[in-house]
């Protein structure tokens, strides 16, 4: 689990093709120190496993399922990524709580400057277009791993803007990012579970419903 505050900006050094999926070295100063094999770093808002160590590098296989979900699948050595290690119970909690797994990706529509900040404009994967029930207004979203405010959303466009001022610009990639470019999405924890809560609850409310309706008279006029 992360905060969603980036701790520094790596560098992509290596990509390695495997039968199941992609190895990627990352050179991290901060994040590597006291890092171990088996640990979790958030690579661009994906939790990877430490897979080796080198220094202030590391390596991490990356399955699938996440290359098809998110943004490492245009990865490139060379690249900046930003790097958070996961939280422990004494870490500061400033953004909020982040699973490290990206629910898809997101197009920047525009930029455009208010004042010293810069609005982004983003526009879900029309395939993951449902995923913007997640997303409220006030609310947190993860961008490339990096939780942000959000400003508006538009249901039915599949639309949602958020504000950085230079110091965020500064220090994480989406501030090296245009118009155009995509970046990886994660939405809120918090609302997926209260969806799964609600259904769960409808489908009971329902079966009471349908229970409700066999009485004794029912009963007794078919021979029971």
């Amino acid at each position: 689990m992360f905060t969603g505050l980036v701790e520094e900006m790596g560098e992509v050094i290596n990509i390695s093709k495997k039968e199941t999926g992609l190895g990627i070295t990352v050179k991290g100063n901060e994040v590597t120190k006291k890092a171990k094999i088996g640990d979790s770093i958030a690579v661009n808002g994906v939790c990877l496993t430490v897979t080796k160590m080198n220094g202030k590098d590391f390596t991490a296989d990356v399955m699938y399922e996440t290359i098809n979900r998110s943004g490492l699948k245009r990865i490139k050595i060379g690249d900046k990524v930003n790097l958070e290690k996961s939280l422990t119970l004494t870490t500061f909690l400033g953004g909020h709580l982040v699973m490290g797994d990206v629910d898809s990706e997101a197009r920047i529509l525009s930029i455009t400057s208010k004042g010293i900040a810069k609005l982004y404009k983003f526009q879900l994967e029309e395939k993951h277009k449902n995923n913007i029930k997640y997303v409220v207004q006030k609310g947190r979203v993860t961008i490339d791993g990096a939780s942000l405010t959000v400003i508006d959303v538009d249901d039915d466009l599949g639309t949602f803007s958020v504000s950085l001022i230079p110091h965020t610009l500064e220090n994480i990639t989406l501030g090296r990012k245009k118009a155009g470019d995509f970046v990886n999405i994660e939405t809120d924890l918090f609302g997926k579970y209260v969806e799964k809560i609600l259904k769960f609850e409808e489908m009971e409310n329902g079966k009471k419903e349908e229970k409700s309706k066999i009485t004794m008279d029912f009963l007794q006029k078919n021979g029971f």
